[in-house]
């Protein structure tokens, strides 16, 4: 279910019940995955998932969270900007999205729910902006 948001606990992303257990199936059968959202053309608005280094997250990239499996979930700066002050929620629903992203071939594809994040939500990510791709030590993909 979505994250409600409390302000002691307060996330930039969560996912859903129904969206991790296909999380766990995807990285059951391949590994270690991430996520990346660009908001570009392509399905580029809707989480992509990708095997761990399989796509080059940039510099300016931001990083949401983790979701279950210690998996990332990545936005481009751009994306950010626009979505910084709502809580995203991944799920999954029925039908194809994009041919890149690892559920296609199971007739599913992940997608964003989004709601605004609480005044106290913000004060609190606020106080503790995320990371870019440039701020991590070592390799971003893992």
């Amino acid at each position: 279910m979505p994250d409600p948001g409390d302000a002691g606990s307060a996330r930039r992303i969560g996912i859903t019940d129904a969206a991790a257990e296909l999380l766990d199936e995807l990285v059951a059968r391949h590994g270690p995955v991430m996520f990346h959202q660009s908001g570009g053309c392509c399905d580029g608005s809707s989480p992509m998932c990708y095997l761990r280094g399989e796509f080059r997250v940039g510099a300016a990239d931001v990083l949401l969270g983790e979701l279950p499996g210690q998996t990332p979930f990545w936005m481009s700066a751009d994306q950010f900007d626009y979505w910084r002050h709502t809580h995203l929620t991944v799920d999954v629903v029925a039908g194809r999205g994009s041919g890149f992203s690892l559920e296609a071939p199971e007739g599913v594809r992940f997608l964003i729910r989004s709601r605004l994040l609480t005044d106290a939500e913000v004060e609190q990510l606020d106080a503790d902006p995320p990371r870019t791709g440039a701020q991590l030590s070592g390799d971003p993909q893992s």
